[in-house]
């Protein structure tokens, strides 16, 4: 990603300045061409229409018997005037609900269209790629394995000096009436190699219940830092890692995360550092867009001394074998290069051991207890009743 950095400065102005109608559709019909933009799909445009056909008919044959009926009422030389005018008050109503459909219709259209104009403008003015939505992303963050329908939309992605993507995300848990829907903004950076799963749950987003995160995790994971860290965040780490949680949030790193980030729930886990906010993340807001871009411009340059963490509980995880001579070709040899007589085999590539992989979770008692509270309440009317009604019984 280039924004960030100091050899691609921040523009804005994409986000903001009047855009023309006509170049928004000729955009629009680029980005469908080039498959970026998915287009209306035959199957959504047959559903719709029959859904549409159906309303008609149904309500259609309504509205034409009662029109019919007060039209015959009015027929009458001696029937009032009211009943004259109430068809006509009908049919005006008619039109006019069918023209604020078609209106509302063409604008939710054109309002999406000059979205996707600006939020693709804005990306390449900042070095970055936009694409409209991605089913399932599959990312290892905690939100990412949630409900069903999980969708994140408007992403920005950009690669240089290394993969960030900023985007809205939701997914949807229940069904029917019971079915809810959530709604998050995420930033994700991609790491050199896999760091110990490390969670930062920021105090500041957080309500009366507890945590903004959908996770809770063993409180015996809890690990406490100095100064102000943990007026800003509350650090969760494996147990064990704790002295590679002290190295990876040294006193200079920690400070980027409370002055930047104080607001934001952090997620490590995997080779993926991610940023979790209940607001949208990609917005045609352009002063969301210059924190979120000095949040990660702060972290960026940070990230070198996590790249050379090692765990040494992964076996052969510290061998690192040296550049080795490449000698002259012998005569008689079959290879065309001698073979050095000893060679330690490659070091693996960088891991974590299979207990800093992931944090242990617990179950959210504040959320257990409100629950408990409600349905105990809930339940006292009717045990209170069926109460009276027996002691009213033996009484007798």
């Amino acid at each position: 990603m280039s924004a960030p950095s100091a050899s691609l400065p921040f523009d804005a102005r994409a986000l903001t300045e009047q855009v023309d109608r006509a170049t928004v559709r000729s955009s629009v019909r680029q980005l469908k061409a080039s498959g970026r933009m998915p287009s209306t799909s035959s199957a959504a445009t047959i559903v719709g229409i029959v859904i549409g056909a159906v309303f008609l008919v149904i309500f259609g044959s309504t509205f034409i018997g009662i029109l019919s009926a007060f039209f015959a009422l009015g027929s009458s030389s001696d029937a009032p005037v009211l009943f004259r005018l109430i068809p006509v008050a009908m049919l005006v109503i008619f039109a006019l609900g069918v023209g604020l459909g078609i209106w509302a219709i063409v604008r939710s259209a054109g309002t999406r269209g000059a979205r996707a104009y600006r939020l693709d403008r804005f990306a390449r003015a900042n070095g970055m790629t936009w694409y409209p939505e991605a089913p399932n992303p599959p990312l290892p963050g905690m939100i990412f394995s949630l409900g069903h329908s999980r969708l994140s939309t408007d992403i920005l992605r950009g690669t240089v000096p290394r993969l960030v993507e900023f985007a809205n995300y939701r997914y949807k848990t229940g069904s029917g009436k019971d079915e809810t829907t959530s709604s998050w903004g995420y930033v994700a950076v991609k790491l050199a190699h896999p760091l110990p799963h490390i969670v930062l749950d920021a105090v500041g987003n957080n309500s009366v219940f507890g945590s903004n995160l959908p996770a809770s995790f063993d409180r015996h994971q809890r690990l406490s830092l100095e100064g102000d860290f943990d007026r800003s965040f509350a650090l969760y780490c494996p147990q064990g890692y704790e002295r590679d949680a002290l190295y990876l949030f040294t006193p200079d790193i920690m400070a980027r995360f409370v002055d930047h980030a104080a607001m934001l729930d952090v997620e490590i886990v995997d080779d993926w550092l991610f940023l979790y906010t209940r607001r949208e993340t990609s917005t045609l807001d352009p002063a969301t867009w210059a924190w979120l871009f000095s949040i990660v411009g702060a972290l960026l340059d940070k990230l070198g001394q996590w790249e050379r963490w090692r765990d040494d509980r992964v076996t052969g995880a510290a061998v690192v074998p040296g550049p080795s001579p490449v000698p002259e070709r012998v005569e008689g040899s079959s290879l065309p290069f001698v073979a050095p007589a000893s060679a330690a085999p490659p070091a693996p590539p960088p891991s974590v051991a299979p207990q800093g992989r992931r944090l242990k979770r617990s179950v959210p008692w504040v959320a257990v207890v409100f629950v408990v509270v409600f349905l105990a309440a809930w339940l006292m009317g009717p045990l209170g009743v069926i109460a009276g009604l027996i002691g009213s019984m033996f009484g007798r």
